[in-house]
């Protein structure tokens, strides 16, 4: 087999989830990475407030930019993260695009870049759900027609990213389960949401970007329709949900990569020989043929203890490697 070890980062992500067999560390990375402030004492991306944007010099705006950009850097090289999932704020087109190009100025094609790219219907907040729920029963033709739109505007921005050496792919981050039961049923989920997650994967696939499908909780009751929608990879395979990745290799890790797994609640509430323990099991049944990305079950997110985090790091780098001859 063709030594890989030597590949990039961004070149190994892309071999994972193009399911092609690796030798060496298995790559890694998290949706999220919240604990800027304390890994670097710097805010996070999303969490700072740019209302005054409008009245910034443009000097004041060029030091955020390079700031926000070497923020996602260094993330990536202390961590060892194979991708960077930017969090463009503003999320003017402008704005993201030179996000984008300033992290290639710095890093080169060193790591994977994605974004936030879906255009389905996911789990309602608070009161919108009941309301989502009568119009599926009242104007059905409606919501599908909403649907339709999503998509094209979707697709309509994706064009304008097909930048040579810019964005690699996106991450379709609808949550569409809690821990019991998909938000719909399985036949109104295959009604109002797989015909249109469906097309926009084929229009994101055809224009030559990479697609992660993210939803946590229990997927199994529509984990056929997420395949058969083709996207590259699952994130984020929510054990508190009841999704074993043991399962989902044996049925479809010939079909899709798989990403996740390692129990974010067990981080933050278990013990270590308990984080030690779910690292170790997604590792086991993941890495088996390839196709596997290491990461949490959602993200690193605010409160988390930067220790434990780099506990579970421990286990990856000692057991997460692929023999050099296989």
């Amino acid at each position: 087999m063709t030594q890989t070890a030597a590949m990039t980062p961004r070149e190994r992500f892309i071999a994972t989830l193009e399911r092609k067999p690796l030798t060496g560390r298995v790559p890694h990375f998290e949706l999220v990475f919240f604990l800027t402030m304390e890994a670097f004492g710097k805010i996070h991306p999303s969490h700072r407030a740019y209302h005054q944007w409008d009245q910034m010099t443009e000097t004041e705006r060029k030091l955020h930019r390079n700031e926000i950009a070497q923020l996602y850097i260094n993330t990536a090289e202390r961590f060892e993260h194979s991708a960077i999932f930017i969090h463009p704020n503003p999320g003017t087109f402008d704005e993201t695009t030179r996000l984008i190009e300033l992290i290639r100025e710095k890093s080169g094609d060193k790591y994977f870049i994605l974004m936030h790219g879906d255009a389905t219907y996911g789990i309602p907040g608070g009161n919108a759900f009941m309301e989502f729920i009568y119009r599926l029963a009242d104007e059905p033709e409606k919501v599908k027609a909403d649907a339709e739109a999503m998509v094209n505007r979707a697709i309509e921005k994706a064009e304008k990213f097909r930048i040579p050496g810019g964005l690699d792919g996106f991450a379709l981050c609808a949550d569409y389960c809690m821990n019991d039961n998909p938000f719909i049923s399985p036949d109104q989920f295959a009604e109002f949401v797989t015909p249109y997650l469906k097309r926009l994967i084929r229009a994101y696939r055809d224009m030559g970007f990479y697609t992660i499908k993210h939803t946590d909780g229990n997927i199994m009751p529509i984990v056929d329709q997420l395949i058969e929608c083709e996207p590259h990879a699952l994130h984020s395979l929510d054990p508190q949900g009841g999704v074993d990745i043991a399962e989902l290799k044996r049925l479809y890790g010939q079909k899709v990569c798989l990403i996740g797994n390692v129990n974010c609640g067990l981080i933050d509430t278990g013990t270590d020989e308990q984080v030690i323990e779910s690292a170790r099991y997604a590792l086991k049944h993941g890495m088996p043929g390839g196709g596997y990305i290491f990461s949490t079950s959602n993200c690193v997110y605010t409160g988390m203890r930067l220790e434990r985090y780099e506990l579970l790091l421990e286990v990856w780098r000692k057991e997460g490697n692929y023999p050099v001859n296989c």
